[in-house]
């Protein structure tokens, strides 16, 4: 090893001959011919996949409006904090076709649709969404039923006599 570094002023010597490695390339924003952007979110069992375009903050999900296919508020309020989050309430129509499991799980991945495609869609506001958890999917899933077990870890009611 005949190159070896034994001083301050040769390690900064070789430190300016070598061109840095150029750090991430700033993301692009991913849009289609119309304007949008895609993003697919899970939750539980449910798939939501999720268009966003600029618009008026219309919120359309399998065809209905939001406030009457998640009737209740909390909800409602799920899928509005991504936008929230982001500082971008109201700017954006999104059109989402969710499938499996129930209504809160539904909302759940809507949520996540939106804030992957708002992350596409602007790749600015991808600190705030993924600093508040949104872009992260929430793995935990229903537990497997055991046998010799009435639910997962519930046991048969024991009996002394």
């Amino acid at each position: 090893m005949s190159d070896q570094i034994n001083s301050l002023e040769e390690l900064s010597a070789v430190v300016e001959e070598v061109t840095l490695v150029e750090t991430a390339a700033p993301r692009e924003p991913v849009r289609d011919e119309l304007g949008r952007s895609y993003a697919t979110g899970k939750r539980k069992d449910a798939v939501a996949r999720v268009w966003i375009r600029p618009g008026s903050g219309k919120v359309t999900v399998n065809g209905r409006e939001m406030e009457k296919y998640f009737a209740r508020p909390v909800l409602q309020m799920v899928l509005r904090q991504a936008f929230e989050v982001a500082g971008v309430t109201g700017e954006f129509d999104v059109i989402a076709t969710v499938k499996g499991g129930g209504l809160s799980g539904q909302a759940g991945a809507v949520k996540h649709g939106i804030s992957k495609a708002l992350q596409l869609y602007e790749p600015s506001l991808r600190a705030p969404l993924k600093a508040a958890g949104f872009l992260t999917r929430d793995s935990r899933v229903v537990e497997r039923k055991k046998y010799g077990k009435r639910k997962a870890r519930r046991s048969f009611q024991f009996s002394k006599r």
